[in-house]
């Protein structure tokens, strides 16, 4: 008797499971033997790879225009007061750290800025 109410619930288990997967939306396709096959569609991510190499871009660019405007001294002192702080802090100098794309772009902005 408990084998069958384990597979009832395993069987009701798996239809649950289905009807959430097709509730998002679906794809109906007929087969050539004449079987109807439904299939989830697959969620799209709202955050396209473009933008995400956009806000790399800009966030190196403008690590880039702090170092320039700071100096890379400051800049660096700065950073190692950040690195004493708290978790998040710490993560924060861990971002902010130089490295060789943000120091080639100070490098081209510093003449600029001055």
């Amino acid at each position: 008797m408990g084998e069958h109410r384990d597979q009832f619930q395993a069987r009701l288990k798996h239809i649950n499971r289905k009807h959430e997967a097709l509730s998002a939306g679906y794809s109906a396709r007929l087969r050539p033997d004449g079987l109807l096959v439904v299939k989830p569609q697959r969620l799209q991510s709202r955050i396209s790879g473009r933008s995400l190499i956009f806000f790399a871009a800009a966030f190196l660019l403008f690590k880039g225009f702090l170092m320039a405007a700071l100096g890379s001294g400051s800049y660096d002192a700065r950073v190692q007061t950040l690195a004493g702080g708290s978790g998040i802090e710490r993560a924060g100098a861990f971002l902010m750290q130089a490295d060789p794309v943000s120091v080639f772009l100070a490098r081209k902005i510093g003449p600029v800025l001055r």
